[in-house]
């Protein structure tokens, strides 16, 4: 790890769609965000839930299955599958809890490139990342100059402000006030459920733009009693954050939810640095995504990592889409989005084969 210390074994759990070229020249490696997990495209068996980006992975897609071969894992530290708190630690048989080593975004490629290592994939012909996936794809490109061709972080940044690392905080306090976090000691008995439910509404705000609220709820109201207020008035936006606190709470483990945003908050591309310093052995090209409706990553963090790109003299698109729908924009179908991915992917295919 990072920090130094040492795991004896560890599980990645991922999901391959598509079928590898004999050159093995289109490989796509999709990397999630803090939410999100392994399950990128297609219905999951057990569920029958859609994955998380399904409007744009699949045949005939943006990120089309019937040319390239796309990879998704869960983050290490994470609960969709691979190794993280809630995991059993090998020497006590029990799980990790508090116990499970810090982790880094470094952490996170780490171990994905081992998975692509263990796929036989000398090159990726792409990484591609949102929001969390975003600061794993830039890092894949500076520290791993020779196995990735092509960059794609969309609404990212290089590092986080104050105000992200604030909102985070605070949604780690809401699950650590609650008294069933027991310091992290709680996989024998309730989970805090209540702490990240009110920690994933938090987040659930910043991932929406202004309008988007307006729009969709404004200040409509329902007549049902809000059980916590005794009031008889209840928003619809009330109802509706409720639901994904509550939805969230059913996949998601408390303690992962700790780890993965103390990693985003510690991610410093630059680190005190010079930019032609970090970018100075990075041989991908970029296209930087952002949205204008994002307040959450704002697209002046977009710009701020193009600059540092043209300052290395690397190859950099940048593209400030117009959208209403906020920091959620990458999740929500949307033709011009899916187009500029395809172009791009598609030129990309062309010009590693025509080489």
């Amino acid at each position: 790890m990072q920090n130094g210390e040492r795991m004896p074994e560890y599980h990645l759990c991922y999901q391959s769609l598509g079928k590898l070229s004999d050159n093995k020249d289109n490989a796509i490696l999709i990397c999630h965000s803090l939410s999100g997990d392994a399950h990128v495209a297609g219905e999951e068996p057990e569920t029958g839930r859609s994955g998380w980006w399904e409007s744009y992975v699949g045949p005939s897609k943006a990120i089309d299955t019937d040319h390239f071969f796309v990879i998704a894992s869960n983050v290490l530290g994470g609960c969709g599958g691979s190794s993280g708190p809630s995991s059993i630690c090998p020497s006590t048989k029990r799980s990790y809890a508090m116990s499970f080593p810090s982790v880094t975004i470094h952490d996170m490629i780490q171990a994905q490139i081992a998975l692509i290592d263990e796929l036989g994939i000398e090159k990726l012909l792409a990484v591609i990342g949102a929001s969390m996936g975003g600061m794993q794809a830039m890092l894949l490109a500076v520290k791993y100059p020779k196995r990735v061709k092509n960059c794609i972080p969309i609404a990212s940044s290089m590092a986080h402000s104050a105000m992200q690392i604030g909102f985070n905080e605070v949604g780690r306090q809401a699950i650590r006030s609650d008294p069933k976090w027991n310091h992290g000691n709680y996989y024998n008995s309730e989970p805090p459920e209540h702490g990240l439910a009110v920690a994933r509404m938090i987040g659930h705000v910043t991932y929406l733009s202004e309008y988007s609220m307006h729009k969709k709820f404004g200040r409509k109201q329902e007549t049902r009693k809000s059980p916590q207020s005794g009031s008889p008035v209840f928003f619809s936006v009330e109802s509706y954050l409720q639901h994904q606190g509550s939805s969230f709470v059913r996949r998601f483990d408390p303690n992962s939810y700790l780890y993965i945003t103390k990693a985003l908050d510690m991610f410093d591309l630059l680190a005190g640095r010079p930019s032609r310093e970090v970018f100075q052995n990075v041989e991908s090209q970029f296209l930087i995504i952002s949205f204008h409706s994002d307040w959450l990553y704002p697209p002046p963090q977009s710009k701020e990592l193009v600059r540092a790109l043209k300052r290395s003299n690397c190859i950099v698109s940048y593209i400030n889409l117009s959208t209403l729908h906020g920091h959620d924009s990458f999740l929500i179908p949307d033709p011009e989005f899916a187009s500029i991915l395809q172009n791009f992917l598609y030129q990309c295919l062309q010009k590693t084969r025509l080489v």
